[in-house]
């Protein structure tokens, strides 16, 4: 099952309590205070790892609670510190205060991690509190509570580029011919239920990452079809692939089934739409006379949009395909690093 949104409880560990002592050693005089400091409580860190693809495991535990420190003991001896509690999730979490919305964390590296509950601190003995006029002490400090906090955590898969269309476009077959990954493929809507990943290789040395997500359909802002509760996995990519089908039979007239599909990224999220992208007609291989297919390569060329039409199914197109948007990934990447340097 695939889970992208949850919300946890986390409550970090109470500090351990100082502790009142005093030195009663045979033949030490004057032993004095020396009660010792309380452990500190374990944190609760969220560590994102690269072997999980899901909020799956969150979904069914939902508290994570950490340990509180030991107390002091006397000779000046610390309680022990409690162990962290970490909690796994797949890169490309976010993590968010469930109470004020705010933003704590996006993990989107292996091993990146936040704290997103604190340990208290341990309490401080009687020894800190010997003076010139109270030479003995007898009190000492408490340990303080862990934080504890309600969190939503919210999965965006990391992906170069996202392929939109209508159910049935087409978006599967390509991404199963161009990669390796293993989409559920069959001749009905709404085939695709999850959001599926694939590496796809354009030169020896360099790839890029493709994002398919169940089709849209007019209204999906409203709810709609599967509504647009999948979308938050192209937020990220850098590029878009429009997939049209321009076969036969497809039941919709092309040019308006890429209107469609502006109108509900822009219904969607403005920056969302803004992104740079090209539109793909697919399913050439049954383009029957090609009237659907000049139609939308026609438009495309009023508007000086890159257009593709390929076949999946023969690999018709594929590679000049594959080699233009790997080039197009390139020069994005090249410019975000050159922004972020």
């Amino acid at each position: 099952m695939f889970v992208d949104e949850v919300r946890i409880f986390v409550k970090a560990g109470r500090g351990g309590d100082g502790v009142v002592s005093f030195r009663r050693e045979k033949y030490v005089p004057r032993g004095g205070p020396d009660g010792g400091d309380g452990g500190r409580g374990g944190d609760v860190v969220v560590v994102a790892s690269s072997r999980l693809t899901t909020l799956l495991d969150l979904r069914y535990q939902q508290h994570y609670l950490a340990e509180s420190g030991r107390p002091g003991e006397g000779n000046r001896r610390h309680g022990k510190s409690a162990p962290d509690v970490l909690v796994r999730v797949p890169v490309g979490t976010l993590i968010y205060d469930q109470a004020t919305g705010e933003t704590l964390a996006d993990l989107t590296a292996e091993g990146q991690s936040c704290v997103v509950a604190k340990g208290g601190k341990g309490g401080r003995g009687n020894s800190h509190f010997a003076t010139p006029t109270n030479r003995v002490p007898t009190y000492a400090e408490a340990g303080t509570e862990g934080e504890e906090r309600w969190l939503r955590l919210e999965l965006k898969l990391l992906a170069d580029v996202g392929l939109v269309g209508l159910p049935n476009a087409g978006k599967s077959t390509l991404i199963a011919s161009i990669s390796s990954a293993q989409p559920r493929i069959a001749d009905y809507p709404f085939t695709t239920l999850i959001p599926n990943l694939g590496v796809v290789s354009w030169t020896e040395e360099q790839s890029f990452v493709v994002a398919d997500i169940p089709g849209l359909i007019e209204g999906a802002h409203e709810g709609k079809g599967l509504g647009i509760q999948f979308l938050r996995h192209i937020e990220r990519t850098s590029y878009l692939l429009h997939l049209v089908d321009i076969s036969e039979w497809a039941p919709d007239d092309p040019v308006a089934s890429f209107e469609v599909l502006r109108k509900e990224l822009k219904a969607y999220d403005a920056d969302l739409a803004a992104k740079p992208y090209a539109v793909v007609g697919t399913k050439s291989d049954i383009k029957g006379t090609g009237a659907r297919l000049e139609q939308l390569r026609a438009f495309c060329r009023r508007k000086r949009l890159k257009f593709f039409a390929i076949s999946a199914a023969t690999r018709e197109g594929l590679p000049d395909l594959i080699a233009f948007v790997g080039k197009q990934v390139e020069t994005l990447r090249t410019a975000a690093c050159a922004t972020n340097s």
